[in-house]
């Protein structure tokens, strides 16, 4: 192959949506700066599958560790900040979102400065939900006890199977007993009507987001993983607003103009594959750019289709997000993760599917228990197993997954 057809295949074309993403993200975070300095919004800090919606309702403005981890990942730093947290008592093996985050408060550094905060958003309380693992607990108590701040959890059961009325009775009751606790800290009573609001809000987001990635459905898919996992950005941290709903209906505007006029995520689609796991974050561009140039297309992934909170509804909103919030793929057994897994692959035509195993986050690394193994029992869709991890990149041998992935294609090819 020539040099010059290899960088033609190399080349991805930039959906155009970046511009209102960038905007749309730009302005969230100056109205987190605006809280910070003036102190005209109480600043609440939740986990990426927390009480969004709640908080936003009680006029919160609404920050998430996770996002500013996977910021530092992307920004390829997290191993500057991660020796830090160890030094200070914390683990290498656990979460290196929690690690490179913690680290880097530590060592008073963060990509927001570049926004012109000082340092992350002081938070008046933090709220975290344990439905994607414990160490968010212990992460946001780090922070409550730094800053003297009440921190609340809602307790998820883990290996759920079936989403009985028991189960979502008590995380419902869960969320109804964080009310009269924020009220103490919120500027304002807690408003069932708003509540709905910011429910319905986040349904009607969360239904655009997974038509967006429903797109990739069609043939040649118009979005792939590595633009998704960018593109999420909105549908975590603005969950329960219509803010989210604005800029998923650009993007979708866009990608339906990609169909019809036969463009791809990848210029020459010959392969799909479905990504199971956590992205890469320091390596999002150049795996991109590889399966470009393989002719193949990450269609479909677990960890994007994590945000499709569909069940949401504001006629019943206590009930509805513990439904949504405990049906949560990385929380249910085994048995509910293959069931899902086995239908997205083939509501997308996959032909092969790479399974991450995170080196930190064995919660999001579902090839440790032979699922694997039991799926391609029933579907015969080949598959890959990648070493690696989220932030740390000594986790992560690039010449050894590249020539795996290569292969992996090669054999796609064959078949």
């Amino acid at each position: 192959m020539s040099n010059q057809n290899m960088q033609t295949r190399e080349e991805i074309i930039k959906l155009q949506s970046v511009q209102a993403l960038r905007q749309t993200m730009d302005d969230y975070f100056s109205r987190l700066k605006d809280a910070t300095e003036t102190g005209r919004k109480k600043i609440a800090w939740c986990t990426s599958v927390g009480p969004a919606e709640l908080l936003y309702s009680m006029g919160f403005e609404v920050y998430f560790p996770e996002n500013h981890g996977a910021m530092l990942g992307a920004g390829k730093n997290a191993d500057k900040y991660i020796p830090t947290a160890v030094a200070h008592g914390y683990s290498p093996e656990i979460c290196s979102y929690l690690t490179s985050d913690i680290g880097a408060f530590i060592q008073n550094e963060t990509p927001l400065q570049k926004m012109g905060f000082k340092s992350v958003p002081k938070p008046d309380i933090l709220v975290y939900n344990t439905n994607q693992c414990r160490e968010v607990g212990d992460w946001f108590s780090f922070y409550a006890k730094h800053f003297n701040v009440p921190v609340l959890g809602i307790y998820t059961p883990l290996g759920i199977n079936e989403l009985s009325a028991v189960v979502i009775d008590n995380i419902s009751k869960q969320l109804q007993a964080l009310v009269p606790e924020l009220e103490k800290i919120a500027d304002q009573k807690f408003d069932i009507d708003k509540f709905r609001e910011a429910v319905n809000l986040s349904h009607d987001g969360c239904v655009l987001w997974r038509e967006v990635l429903e797109t990739a459905m069609h043939k040649p898919a118009p979005i792939n993983f590595f633009d998704a996992a960018i593109h999420m950005g909105p549908i975590v941290v603005m969950r329960g607003t219509q803010y989210a709903i604005d800029y998923y209906k650009i993007l979708k505007d866009e990608l339906e103009n990609r169909i019809e006029n036969h463009i791809g995520a990848v210029p020459q689609e010959k392969h799909r594959i479905y990504w199971e796991g956590m992205p890469l974050w320091f390596k999002l561009s150049s795996m991109a750019k590889l399966f470009a140039k393989l002719d193949s297309c990450i269609v479909a992934s677990t960890y994007c289709n994590s945000w499709v909170f569909d069940d949401l509804d504001g006629n019943d909103p206590f009930n509805s997000s513990a439904l949504a919030y405990s049906k949560l793929f990385i929380v249910r057994s085994a048995d509910a993760k293959q069931e899902v897994l086995e239908q997205l692959m083939s509501d997308f035509s996959v032909d092969g599917i790479i399974y991450h195993e995170a080196k930190t986050c064995p919660r999001n690394s579902n090839n440790c228990f032979g699922m694997q193994s039991r799926a391609n029992s029933n579907n015969k869709i080949p598959y890959l197993e990648l070493n690696g991890d989220l932030n740390d990149p000594r986790c992560y041998s690039e010449e050894q997954s590249v020539i795996a992935i290569e292969t992996f294609i090669q054999q796609l090819a064959g078949n």
